[in-house]
């Protein structure tokens, strides 16, 4: 047998022979999809919570005015997070009719990597867990909350939050430091908002 016919037999009509193992890699890029996915998911589950906590306690102060200022700015949060017309109407109802105990919004300031005021806005039922909560994730980051007004007036308040009015440039290490504070802190139920004035 020549080489040609060898290689006809073999490859040709046998092409089994020459097909390459396959590989899991389409299954691990599914997964790995399928997991960022279901993360992120996550996150905008926790984010709409606290949007459907915040609207509510707004609509309960407005008693369901759809003009009231805070419930409009309220609902123009939750919109740029595209949460869904019924959700946002379903608080808005809650709230309006809502005799449970009030929820109340708390501020804590501190400092962080490279000198950066933080503003953390709680709303809660619980002012003392909240606190300390608040505390145990800064001191994971070996920081600890500040004075009132320590932070505060590097902001202004606003209906869309706190804007700085005064910014504080960062290197990398500091912003990553950072990210990974605020991200911590916007994790936990007790926490509604985070803002700083980094640059």
């Amino acid at each position: 047998m020549n080489l040609f016919h060898f290689v006809y037999n073999t490859i040709i009509t046998n092409p089994r022979h020459f097909n390459p193992p396959t590989t899991m890699s389409g299954h691990n890029k599914f997964s790995k999809i399928k997991h960022l996915k279901a993360k992120n998911d996550a996150q905008k589950s926790k984010a709409f919570g606290k949007y459907v906590r915040l609207i509510t306690v707004e609509s309960k102060k407005a008693k369901g005015n759809l003009l009231s200022p805070g419930l409009a700015a309220a609902i123009e949060k939750a919109r740029k997070e595209n949460m869904p017309n019924d959700t946002i109407d379903r608080a808005v109802k809650k709230g309006a009719t809502d005799n449970s105990a009030a929820m109340e919004l708390n501020l804590y300031e501190a400092y962080g990597p490279g000198g950066v005021a933080i503003l953390i806005e709680s709303l809660t039922d619980n002012k003392n867990k909240a606190a300390q909560e608040v505390k145990h994730i800064l001191a994971l980051h070996e920081l600890e909350l500040a004075a009132p007004g320590s932070a505060s007036w590097a902001f202004t308040k606003t209906h869309e939050g706190w804007q700085p009015t005064t910014t504080m440039p960062l290197e990398d290490a500091d912003i990553e430091k950072l990210a990974k504070i605020v991200e911590d802190l916007e994790n936990n139920d007790e926490v509604q908002e985070v803002f700083t004035n980094a640059e």
